[in-house]
């Protein structure tokens, strides 16, 4: 057993080769230079010695290595994340260190390669960032360490950690970027636009009395009465809004743009959003559908029930089924009977698909605020800005004009019923979402 591991950790490096083509080389030459021929055994022998002696200083310990993956709890998905390769060198001498991590198969990379100077009795941390683009679990392989010593003609392999298992759930650090810019009050560098607030929508605090510079308007004439003094109405901005994200799962969301599917930032859209509205002391929901309703979570506004969020979009997928826009009305109809703001996150890349959902999204918007949310082809920004030089040409970019004229339609077409509308970019999704969030709620129409 012991030689047949001794045979598997066993790698013959490139030294190696150079060495035997230079003795085959003073071989061949010592056929027609006699005096080379004992030189060529020399060095044919030489390098048996130094072989055995680098088999022997590499293979000497069952410990002469040890290696940790430092992988996080969590991975974000569409974002850079960073991980760790941890390398402590028990050897009394430097050696040169090889990492092939083996990547999780979505990554499709198969080329990972670093090569490393560890010093004697050292320790050192590589880093390295991956990105991944889908939800789920991902499986990390072996973490092999090809070691060589100065002589460099033999490498000993080192595995480690096989089978490691980390999630990728939908991107909480686009999540806590957007919270920390709302806290520190630089959304505007991210494109979110400063809302006046418009009207009083305030909810009353208490009665007290009044002072200089209150407003008049919010005197209280019977409480004024009673007292024999002035008394005014104090109010305080309103809390606790019910606000439901709505998430079509059916096949139009799966259309892809940068890696990332429609449903992917529609869910990364979802959790960012989320977290803004329960630090703003709105009461929060989740409804996803396709064919029938997939989950249903209540509005609310406790510091939990962010990570219930989390959860629930980690796990949501789809069938490639068409979306049954009459099971949504009537789960909304039944569940959510309190007025609220509903962001519909869904698709359309026909005029017809939006009239035949229509009746559905006017009867929703009459008793609550609805806002539609759908995407721009940005595929087809250049088919728009090309120029034409043949027919063909011509009709591809009559076709693209005609899509995206298509989708302006579509938001008068809702506008024109009081219906709420945001046209995005994938990539703009989430500072749109939020602007358009902010802009209702400083217009009081919730």
């Amino acid at each position: 057993m012991a030689l047949i591991r001794f045979i598997k950790s066993l790698f013959i490096g490139n030294r190696i080769f150079y060495a035997l083509t230079i003795i085959g080389v003073v071989y061949l030459l010592s056929y027609w230079f006699h005096a080379l021929f004992p030189i060529a055994g020399l060095l044919a022998l030489g390098l048996t010695v130094l072989f055995f002696i680098d088999c022997l200083v590499l293979f000497r310990g069952s410990k002469t290595l040890t290696a940790q993956r430092l992988l996080p709890e969590k991975l974000s998905n569409s974002d850079v994340n960073e991980l760790a390769v941890s390398i402590q060198n028990n050897y009394p001498f430097e050696v040169t260190v090889d990492i092939i991590d083996e990547i999780p198969v979505q990554f499709q990379k198969r080329d990972f390669k670093k090569t490393l100077q560890l010093p004697a009795k050292a320790a050192q941390e590589y880093t390295y960032t991956l990105r991944p683009v889908e939800r789920g679990e991902y499986i990390f392989g072996h973490l092999n360490l090809y070691v060589s010593s100065r002589i460099g003609f033999v490498k000993r392999r080192f595995r480690f950690e096989k089978d490691q298992m980390v999630k990728v759930y939908p991107s909480f650090i686009q999540m806590k970027k957007y919270a920390f810019l709302a806290l520190d009050n630089r959304l505007t560098l991210y494109g979110m636009k400063k809302i006046r607030r418009i009207g009083h929508t305030m909810e009353f605090e208490q009665i007290k009395d009044y002072v200089i510079g209150d407003d008049a308007r919010t005197i209280n004439w019977k409480a004024t009465a009673k007292r024999a003094s002035l008394m005014v109405n104090q109010y305080q901005d309103e809390k606790s809004q019910p606000i439901y994200t709505i998430i079509d799962a059916s096949r139009v969301m799966k259309m892809p743009f940068k890696g990332l599917t429609l449903l992917d930032y529609a869910i990364n859209s979802t959790l960012a959003f989320s977290n803004i509205a329960l630090k703003k002391k709105d009461k929060v929901g989740l409804l996803t559908f396709a064919e029938n309703i997939k989950n249903h979570v209540p509005a609310s506004s406790k510091k939990t029930h962010l990570n219930t969020i989390l959860e629930v979009l980690y796990n949501v997928n789809t069938k490639f089924l068409d979306s049954d826009f009459g099971t949504l009305y009537a789960q909304i109809k039944r569940k959510v009977t309190q007025r609220s703001l509903l962001l519909l996150y869904t698709n359309f890349e026909h005029i017809s698909a939006l009239e035949r959902q229509l009746i559905y999204l006017k009867a929703l918007s009459r008793k609550h605020v609805l806002v539609v949310i759908f995407f721009q082809n940005t595929e087809l920004d250049e088919l728009l800005a090309m120029k034409t030089d043949n027919l063909a040409e011509v009709y591809h970019k009559t076709i693209a004009q005609k899509t995206d004229y298509d989708k302006k339609v579509m938001v008068k077409t809702l506008q024109k019923y009081g219906i709420q509308t945001i046209l995005t970019k994938p990539e703009d999704l989430t500072v749109n979402t939020i602007n358009k969030y902010l802009e209702i709620k400083a217009k009081g129409l919730i």
